[in-house]
C-alpha cells in the first residue's frame, strides 16, 4: 500500500511516551514479568512510530509485528499462541481491519488484557504531542476522582450544567456511574482504548433533561473534532433537541442525518471528562480520543448500549455522536463539582 509517512516525533516526546506507557502497562493493566506481550503496530505516522519505540523500551521480551507487512492469518496466529492474562498492545494510525474478527471484543474473549490506541492519524503535527502527555497515568487522580464522582453522582436527585448564560437541567437521579479510570480490579475486562479519564451516566428519566447548553466542539460525519467559531446554542426540551441557535451546516447536517433514521435528537451519555491534558481549547482531531477532555460531553442520538431503556430497540439506535459543552459550573444536586475548569471532589 502506498502511504504518506508523517514526521518523526522529537526525542522528547519518545521519552514523555515511554514514561507514561510504563506507569500504563505496570499500574494500568498490571502486566509482569510472568506474562507475554505482543505489539501489533504500523509505521505510518511519527506518533505510531513513537508509541511502538516507547513499548520496545518497555517490553523487550514482547513480541513486535507490523500490520502491514504480516498478513491477516500472522496476526489472528499470533493472537491466539497468547494464554489468559497476556498482553496485547494495538499501535494503529486508522484501525487494524481483521474480517469479521472485532479486534479487542475477541481479544476480551480469550481472557487477554489489551491496550489500544487508535486512529492515530488523527492527530498530526502538536496533536501528537498533546496525546502523548494525555496517556500520562496519574493513579491517585484518576482513581480518587473518579471514584468520588461515581459515589456522587449515584445518590444525586438531580443535577445541572451551567455555562455562560447556559443551563442544562437533569431533573432525575443518574443510572449508576461508569468508571474509564485506569482501575480495572472489579472488572471482568482488564484495559481498553487509551488515553483513559471518564466517568459516565445519564438521567434515569431521559424526559428529565431540559435547558440549553453551548456545545463548543461536536463529532462530524468524519468522527472528528469540529469546532464552530462561536459556540451552538442548543436547546433541549424533553430529552430531545428540538433546536440549535447558531449552529453551522455541519453540525446542522449531523442533526438532520440523527432526525432522518431515528426520528428525533435524543440527549443520553451525560460525560465527565477527567484528563486534563485535554482542554476548550487544547484540542485533538480524533472525537474519540477528546471525549477524555477535563469537562462535560453529552452524546446525541438514541444509542447506548450500557443503558437499556424502554421503547429503545437496540436495532434501531444507531448513532451516539459526542458533543462538548461549555462548562462553567456542574452540580450534583445541591454540591458544586466542577470549577475554573476542574472537577472539585
Amino acid at each position: 500500500m502506498t502511504t504518506q509517512i508523517s514526521p518523526d516525533l522529537p526525542a522528547h516526546a519518545i521519552d514523555a511516551a515511554q514514561a507514561h506507557v510504563r506507569d500504563i502497562v505496570r499500574i494500568a493493566v498490571e502486566h509482569g514479568p510472568g506474562h507475554a506481550a505482543l505489539v501489533v503496530f504500523d509505521t505510518r505516522t511519527g506518533l505510531a512510530r513513537a508509541l511502538t519505540d516507547a513499548y520496545r523500551r518497555n517490553l523487550p521480551g514482547a513480541t513486535f509485528i507490523d500490520f502491514d507487512t504480516a498478513g491477516a492469518d500472522e496476526v489472528l496466529a499470533a493472537f491466539r499462541r497468547m494464554t489468559p492474562k497476556d498482553l496485547v498492545v494495538l499501535v494503529q494510525s486508522t484501525n487494524f481491519r481483521l474480517e469479521a474478527f472485532r479486534i479487542r471484543v475477541e481479544l476480551f474473549k480469550l481472557g487477554l488484557k489489551v491496550i489500544e490506541h487508535v486512529h492515530l492519524s488523527r492527530m498530526p503535527g502538536p496533536q501528537a504531542e498533546h496525546y502523548i502527555e494525555a496517556l500520562a497515568y496519574d493513579p491517585a487522580y484518576f482513581r480518587g476522582v473518579g471514584k468520588a464522582l461515581k459515589a456522587r453522582i449515584d445518590v444525586a436527585p438531580y443535577g445541572r450544567v451551567v455555562g455562560g448564560d447556559a443551563e442544562l437541567v437533569f431533573a432525575s437521579p443518574f443510572e449508576p456511574a461508569k468508571l474509564n479510570v485506569g482501575d480495572y480490579s472489579d472488572m471482568h475486562n482488564v484495559g481498553g482504548q487509551f488515553p483513559i479519564g471518564e466517568v459516565f451516566t445519564e438521567a434515569r428519566d431521559l424526559e428529565a433533561v431540559s435547558g440549553t447548553v453551548l456545545v463548543h466542539v461536536f463529532g462530524d460525519t468524519s468522527y472528528r473534532s469540529n469546532r464552530p467559531d462561536k459556540p451552538i446554542t442548543m436547546v433541549v426540551e424533553r430529552g430531545r433537541v428540538v433546536d440549535a441557535i447558531d449552529a453551522t451546516p455541519e453540525f446542522q447536517e449531523v442533526l438532520d442525518i440523527i432526525r432522518r433514521d431515528e426520528g428525533e435528537v435524543w440527549v443520553r451519555e451525560l460525560g465527565f471528562g477527567l484528563n486534563r491534558a485535554f482542554t476548550r481549547e487544547r484540542r485533538v482531531d480524533d472525537i474519540g480520543t477528546y471525549e477524555r477532555m477535563c469537562g462535560i460531553h453529552l452524546s446525541l442520538g438514541a444509542k447506548h448500549g450500557v443503558y437499556p431503556k424502554p421503547g429503545f430497540k437496540r436495532k434501531d439506535a444507531r448513532y451516539h455522536i459526542d458533543v462538548f459543552a461549555v462548562t462553567d459550573a456542574v452540580y450534583l444536586g445541591e454540591e458544586r463539582v466542577y470549577e475554573n475548569g476542574a472537577w472539585t471532589v
